[in-house]
């Protein structure tokens, strides 16, 4: 079996903010290859001091996107969470997962909540 990697998220986005889906995008590019490789990965969110749900769709939603659900939960992990960030991140996922499962039709019906605007 391949050795699991730890991933400090404070490392790869700079900082203790996990704010912006563009720093969720830096952590995505950086396991996803991982993951695919079928390499276990441990995020560390040891020194993260604030957490929102835009950040880790980007980060962690969007690789339901790709990979099957029992891929994810084999190799992937989460340490040095709060327990309410832990809360925010199971509802990430479970949003994730029922959104892949039939993307056209939630694109549908927001475009129709829109009026065809995006």
């Amino acid at each position: 079996m391949t050795r699991e990697i730890t991933v400090r998220v404070f490392d790869i986005i700079g900082g203790p903010l996990c704010v912006s889906t563009s720093d969720g995008q830096r952590l995505y590019d950086k396991i996803a290859p991982l993951l695919r490789a079928g390499t276990p990965v441990v995020l560390s969110f040891k020194r993260i001091e604030i957490l929102i749900s835009a950040f880790l769709n980007a980060a962690v939603g969007q690789l339901y996107g790709e990979l099957p659900d029992d891929s994810i939960r084999a190799l992937l992990s989460f340490r040095d969470l709060a327990d309410d960030d832990r809360e925010m991140l199971e509802r990430v996922i479970e949003n994730a997962k029922t959104y892949f499962k039939t993307p056209d039709e939630f694109d549908r019906v927001w475009r129709e909540e829109l009026g065809d605007e995006e």
